[in-house]
C-alpha cells in the first residue's frame, strides 16, 4: 500500500487481505462488503466503495464495467478481457491470447487510446 501512495489503515489492510489473499479475482463492492462481514470485520458499504476506488486510483485494482450501475473490480491490472455471465452476475478472465484487436480507428486529435476493454456477455443455455 505504501508503494502505491496509500496509508495502510486498519480498514484498508483488512480489505486488501480479503482482496489479494487468493490470487486474481473480480469483486463488487457489495460482495466484498459481505465477505468482510462474514469474516467478522465491521465496515460500512460506503467505506468499501471508497477503499476500492482508492485502490483503483493507486493502480492496485482495475475497474470492469459490465452493466449500467454495477461495477466490478479486478485484482489483475494487466491488459486483458473478460467474460460476463449475465444471469449470474459473474465476471471472469478470457484466457490471454484468445482475443486479437485489430484495425482500431485513429483517436481524435490530442487523444490517445489508453486501453481497450472487451466484455463478452454470456448466458446459460436453456436445457
Amino acid at each position: 500500500m505504501r508503494r502505491s501512495g496509500l496509508r495502510p489503515t486498519r480498514q484498508r489492510i483488512a480489505l486488501a487481505d480479503l482482496l489479494f489473499a487468493d490470487g486474481d479475482r473480480h469483486v463488487s463492492a457489495e460482495s466484498l462488503h459481505e465477505e468482510a462481514q462474514a469474516a467478522g470485520f465491521s465496515v460500512s458499504l460506503a467505506t468499501v466503495y471508497n477503499t476500492l476506488h482508492q485502490f483503483t486510483e493507486a493502480g492496485m485494482l482495475r475497474i470492469v464495467q459490465v452493466e449500467g450501475a454495477r461495477t466490478h473490480f479486478d485484482t489483475n491490472v494487466s491488459d486483458h478481457h473478460h467474460y460476463f455471465i449475465e444471469d449470474e452476475n459473474l465476471v471472469f478472465d478470457i484466457p490471454s491470447g484468445r482475443v486479437e484487436v485489430k484495425n482500431l480507428p485513429e483517436p481524435p486529435e490530442g487523444t490517445e487510446i489508453a486501453n481497450v476493454d472487451i466484455v463478452v456477455r454470456l448466458r446459460r443455455k436453456a436445457r
